[in-house]
């Protein structure tokens, strides 16, 4: 039997040749290409190029990156590796600035060799390794958690629409918006999922619909500009959506095209739920306007696509690659720890709570 995409991961180690492998997903639909990867300039590259996407896929990527990167340095005391591994660090954080799961990877990094002066060169090289392959170890479980507690919110035979990918592709498994679906797939359920083409990279008719329809499940492509008319016809349901970063009172930065469709589902009276773990919500700050938007090339609206230009050249072209979602128009934010609803001020306070506390709970077994 030919193997589906679901059966490739999107992001894992070959803990036996330490290399980093991915799908470079540039190439799908129409080719299966993977990557193996150890240079630290080959992993920014995928990153800024977006062979590997999605925030939690791209906390795992930076994890094993920045490890990969340890084993190029040349120290002989804990003081000069944790300074060039600091400058490795920072130049895998530049790549992209937006999800802050790539910050929030690399900063768990750091803090699993901080102040371990007792240790070797080579011992924190393997306490990196360790904490690496738990960032992706729990990835997966994260996923898994979050699927079953979007599948609460839908029920069999429901209409789904959904932007952007937040699927499989965009994680270690499952995925955060999709992972509810794929979940109720693999249980006998039936879903009739609009995926949003998502311009202007197209991950939507690219990477989710590939993977749905991997998947089994019934799924269609529309254009952006045609989610009102579906929505209007009353064939969707709920709408899904992953997230890049979440501000304190639940403003949510998602791919650029997310805020619409939340304005539209709220004239429908449909529900606008936000799902993503834990790790993408930023306490520290208040409101998404603090929420930095990254600025593509304006080559990807003219050029990428098209076997000639679609617009004359010398036009200017606006390309944020985010917009940030009120937290009044999100019905619900769906994490590993549970759904939080509004107010987001306050329940994600609680969210973060049944977190410290099932921490703890593992740190007494």
């Amino acid at each position: 039997m030919a193997k589906s995409i679901m059966d490739y991961p999107t992001v894992d180690f070959d803990r036996e040749n330490n290399k980093l492998v991915i799908i470079d997903q540039t190439k799908l639909p129409e080719t299966i290409e993977m990557l193996r990867l150890d240079k630290q300039e080959d992993i920014f590259e995928a990153i800024y190029l977006l062979k590997v996407r999605g925030a939690p896929a791209i906390g795992v990527a930076a994890a094993y990156g920045v490890y990969l990167a340890s084993r190029e340095i040349d120290a002989v005391d804990y003081d000069e590796f944790f300074a060039e591994f600091k400058k490795k660090k920072d130049y895998l954080a530049s790549s992209r600035p937006t999800a802050v799961n790539l910050f929030w990877a690399l900063n768990r990094m750091e803090a699993s060799i901080a102040d371990r002066r007792d240790k070797t060169p080579d011992e924190l090289r393997e306490l990196l390794r360790a904490e690496a392959i738990a960032i992706h170890e729990e990835d997966i479980w994260m996923c898994k958690s979050i699927g079953e507690y979007g599948l609460t919110l839908i029920k069999d035979g429901d209409g789904i629409l959904t932007h952007c990918n937040a699927g499989q592709l965009a994680t270690s498994k499952y995925g955060t918006a999709l992972a509810p679906i794929h979940l109720g797939v693999e249980r006998g359920m039936q879903f009739k999922v609009f995926t949003d083409e998502t311009r202007p990279l197209l991950q939507g008719a690219r990477l989710s619909s590939f993977e749905l329809h991997e998947h089994g499940v019934d799924t269609t492509v529309i254009c952006d500009n045609m989610a009102s008319i579906v929505m209007k016809n009353g064939w969707v349901q709920a709408c899904f959506v992953g997230c890049d970063r979440i501000a304190a009172n639940g403003d949510a930065a998602n791919k650029i095209g997310t805020s619409g469709v939340a304005i539209l589902a709220k004239h429908y009276g449909i529900p606008f739920y936000v799902l993503g773990p834990t790790s993408t919500i930023d306490m520290s700050i208040a409101t998404g306007d603090e929420i930095p938007i990254e600025q593509r090339p304006g080559e990807e609206v003219t050029e990428m696509w098209y076997k000639l230009r679609m617009a004359p050249r010398g036009v200017k072209v606006y390309n944020p690659a985010f917009d940030v979602t009120d937290h009044e128009l999100i019905s619900a934010i769906v994490t590993e720890y549970g759904i939080a609803r509004p107010p987001y001020s306050e329940s994600l306070k609680e969210i973060f709570k049944k977190k410290a506390q099932a921490r703890q709970g593992d740190l007494g077994k």
